[in-house]
């Protein structure tokens, strides 16, 4: 017989050791822009070009991509850290987030941060809900790669970048 699960305090004590990119996930219904920081986010599949991102259903910013059925991920370089902050940690108001940084639309009418990484528009394919979260899984209708900088990571509850050399 399996035991209950792990406490919200082990399990974060795991994750912290998980890194991952950091990520602005966006988008905007009727004017209305909105945003999160995520590192929830990953490839599902190339065919179709798919990737996912989990979202509080108790944000903001889950309400619009609802609204919208698009988002946009945007991931972040390391030079980028109070972009994450601001739409993560911070106490801007949604639209206030959207006045740091240079933004653009590609598709979907969702906002593409035009010095991210790389930015995947997405239509919104499907919905689960899981615990307080949803996982948003997107297709992927326009991608731009606008830099080949280092990703902003994070892990061990701290900003990383990569270090190792390409051999």
């Amino acid at each position: 017989m399996i035991d209950s699960p792990i406490s919200v305090d082990e399990f974060r004590l795991g994750m912290r050791h998980l890194t991952a990119a950091v990520t602005l996930v966006t988008s905007e219904f009727q004017e209305i822009k909105a945003g999160l920081t995520a590192t929830a986010v990953c490839s599902v599949t190339a065919e179709p070009p798919s990737v996912l991102a989990c979202v509080n259903r108790t944000t903001s910013a889950h309400e619009i991509i609802e609204k919208s059925g698009a988002f946009c991920v945007n991931v972040l370089s390391r030079s980028q850290v109070n972009l994450s902050d601001i739409f993560g940690w911070g106490d801007a108001k949604q639209s206030e987030r959207f006045k740091h940084g240079s933004w653009t639309h590609l598709k979907t009418g969702a906002p593409a941060l035009e010095n991210a990484i790389v930015n995947f528009d997405c239509i919104l394919d499907q919905q689960i809900p899981h615990g307080t979260h949803d996982v948003l899984i997107g297709r992927i209708v326009a991608l731009k790669v606008n830099s080949h900088d280092q990703p902003l990571l994070y892990g061990d509850a701290t900003y990383q970048t990569t270090s190792l050399s390409k051999e």
